[in-house]
């Protein structure tokens, strides 16, 4: 009895500190930093650390500034995350700047590595992401408000005014990585077969083709 009693106590404290344990998205650093080095050869989970580092690797200015919104969608998202500051590398955190457009669209896209929080920098916008459960939760915010995506879910945000808008975005991940649903659909390379589209949609392989051409990257 005395046995069985020590046994839940002890799985009692195992649980408690399996469920009070910070969850990151990203491992947990094992030194104070690790500066990728995205020339290495050697393929690890994030990046191989740099042999030496200064402060310009974790300084980064792109998102000081609006970025151009004369595109198809009205906006563009502007990345700060390792790829432009690898001193985020094994850190599990990242930024970015979104701009839109008056009537500018974020399509429905996920984050497949992080939970996405963004803060109005002004204008409004009206956002939403959708659950497994098909539910879209959905609000128009504004300046200075801040609304949650959570991790891998299909979400998105669009410029309903007649101003421009903006948002911080941050993650919980160094690269949170990014699939927006049209374009990883009828874009991929090689591309999806037209017959699986056709059936998905409910869509002749002539409206397949047609949407293929319009989401096609400018060639170059």
């Amino acid at each position: 009895m005395a046995a069985a009693v020590k046994l839940s106590a002890v799985m009692i404290m195992l649980v408690l500190t399996i469920i009070s344990y910070p969850v990151s998205a990203d491992p947990e650093p094992l030194q104070d930093v690790c500066v990728a080095d995205p020339t290495s050869a050697v393929k690890v989970n994030g990046f191989v650390c740099k042999s030496s580092f200064n402060a310009s690797d974790f300084f980064f200015e792109g998102i000081a500034n609006p970025g151009l919104t004369n595109n198809t969608l009205g906006a563009t998202v502007t990345q700060s995350n390792v790829g432009q500051i690898p001193g985020l590398n094994t850190l599990g955190v990242s930024l970015a700047r979104i701009d839109y457009a008056p009537g500018g669209l974020n399509p429905p896209h996920t984050h497949p590595r992080a939970t996405e929080i963004v803060f109005v920098l002004y204008g409004e916008l009206d956002v939403g992401f959708i659950t497994t459960a098909n539910v879209l939760v959905s609000k128009s915010i504004k300046q200075g408000e801040v609304f949650v995506f959570p991790k891998a879910l299909v979400h998105f945000q669009k410029n309903n005014g007649t101003e421009p808008a903006a948002v911080i975005a941050a993650f919980n991940s160094q690269l949170a990585g990014t699939q927006a649903i049209a374009a990883t659909l009828f874009t991929s390379k090689p591309p999806v077969p037209d017959n699986v589209l056709g059936i998905a949609f409910q869509i002749s392989t002539e409206e397949v083709e047609n949407i293929r051409s319009k989401l096609a990257p400018p060639k170059t």
